[in-house]
Formats: structure tokens, sequence, C-alpha cells
């Protein structure tokens, strides 16, 4: 059993119509018919939404997505039409609402590697493949790929694991020639990104990018390059052959597998609460993910 351990109520807004509740946003459509997308403060881990927020996450996400959209317009185009919230939204939204264009969504979940870690690397251990693709021996828990790899992924329902599949998968489901140009988008952001990254002492391990299509052609969509969707390493503690250090929610998931936290991941009771320590450790990660990649001071 996961998901939401209290799912909650979504916020009514004049003129906008809830569409859907995720793990850490909530959508709206407006009456023009574009999106609303607010980026909460919750926290999921191990496919359950935990009970407690971490407060400022969802406004450093979403700034931090605006940051990068910005420095990857010559790529591919992007879905944002305006950070502003709508009229009569709560004060709360300011800073964490974006509304975007209505996209004809891609059902894959394309993901980059430039780097070894997590389920690639189980399957790798196994297989010696990622996604069907052959890799050389010999590699370890966060070394460096010869080069980038598209290892897409399935969408997954709020408490379900996203399945990695392969490129021949992805180009039977939504054709070769979309399976190609999502390809192609995929490692290139990525590689711009990983540029920018390590031009700030910070590895970009792997990240996922979801697409859509308006009027035919190819949108970015969702949040981009953010600790949520990303593994990013300092690169001053990369160390391959070991778990990485990381800007993202490490402290929460060490927490909840703990003896700590008193909870059994494979049972079927919900999470707990966090710890404040936790939290504020979790925030602080957050923070300096924002700082060191754009530059400039969250305040």
């Amino acid at each position: 059993m996961s998901g939401f351990v209290e799912k909650p109520e979504p916020v009514e807004v004049p003129g906008l119509v809830h569409v859907h509740t995720g793990k850490v946003r909530d959508l709206y459509r407006d009456e023009n018919g574009d999106l609303v997308m607010v980026a909460t403060d919750r926290m999921s881990a191990y496919d359950w939404v935990l009970p407690t927020e971490i407060p400022d996450k969802g406004r450093i996400l979403t700034q931090l997505s605006l940051w990068w959209f910005d420095r990857l317009t010559d790529l591919v185009p992007h879905h944002v039409l305006s950070a502003e919230p709508p009229a009569g939204a709560p004060a709360d939204w300011a800073g964490r609402t974006l509304v975007c264009r209505s996209l004809d969504m891609v059902p894959v979940e394309c993901v980059a590697r430039g780097y070894l870690t997590g389920s690639g690397l189980k399957e790798y251990e196994q297989t010696r493949t990622v996604c069907g693709l052959a890799l050389p021996e010999g590699l370890v828990d966060g070394s460096e790929l010869p080069s980038p790899i598209f290892t897409p992924a399935t969408k997954a329902a709020v408490g379900e694991h996203d399945e990695n599949v392969s490129y021949e998968e992805v180009a039977r489901q939504v054709g070769a020639e979309t399976a190609a140009q999502l390809r192609q988008t995929t490692l290139a952001v990525y590689s711009r990104a990983r540029d920018i990254a390590r031009d700030r002492g910070i590895i970009l391990a792997d990240t996922k990018f979801e697409f859509g299509f308006a009027d035919g052609e190819l949108v970015l969509a969702d949040e981009v390059l953010t600790p949520d969707s990303s593994r990013f390493w300092p690169a001053d503690e990369w160390q391959p052959g070991r778990p990485q250090a990381s800007f993202d929610k490490q402290f929460v998931r060490d927490w909840l597998s703990s003896p700590a936290s008193g909870w059994d991941r494979n049972g079927e009771l919900p999470p707990p609460e966090l710890p404040q320590d936790i939290v504020e450790r979790t925030r602080a990660k957050y923070v300096e993910a924002y700082e060191r990649l754009t530059g400039m001071s969250w305040s």
C-alpha cells in the first residue's frame, strides 16, 4: 500500500477548475483552457506522499525551473505562459505557480543519464545494460558513462513505480519519428544542463523530462532540472564506488529507512511525521542547490 497519507482537498479559486492532485503539484484549468500548476511543499519518498511538508520547497523548485527554462529555449520551447498567480488565488500561491500551455502530453518519462546509479545501476549489475543499452564492464555506483544515454520510463500513478523501458518500446508506443525526437532533445537538454552545472561545481548525474506537443511542435513541460527530478552531486565530493552526497531528499530517505523512524517501508502502515531537524536539513539542501546553480541568494 502507498500513496497519500492524507490526500489534501483542492483549493477553490474562482475561474479555476481543479484537474488533478499529484504527489507534489496541484493542477487546475483556467477559463482560457490554460493549465495552472501549483508546486506545493509536499514531499514524496518510497512511493508515499509524506505527512510533513518542507517549507519553501515548492517556491524553490518553481523558481529553479524558470531559471533553467530561460537557458534552454534555443534548444526546445517550454510550456510556461506566466508565473503570476491567477486573480483570486491564495497569497501562498505567489512564487510557486505557473500558468502553462495545455499540451498533448507524451506518455513517457524521458530520462537522461550521464552517470551510473539508482535503478540503472541495479539493472547494470544484473545484465550489464540499462534499458537494453549495453555498457562497458567494470562500472560501479557513481561511474561516469562513456557518453550520456537515453533511458525512458513509463509514467506511474501516485503510489506506483515508474518502470524503465527500452527505446524500442517507446518507438512502438509513440512512433519512430517522435521517439527519435524525444531522444535527441532529451540528450541535448541534458548535455547543456550538465555543462552549466559543472561550471558551478555540481555534477548532474541524471534527470528526467516531460514533453508534450502543441500544434505539432515538441514542447518541454512540467518542472525541469530540480532536485526532485534530477540527481545533483557536489563535484568535489564525487567518488565512484559508493553512494554520492546529493542535493535532494536523501536525508528524508535515510531517516525513513533507519531504526529511528520505526517505520517498515514494506509494511502496511503509512510513514510517520518527519523530525524537525530532518525537515531543516532537507530544506537547506534545496536552498543550497538553488543558490549554487543560479548564483543568486534565496530569501
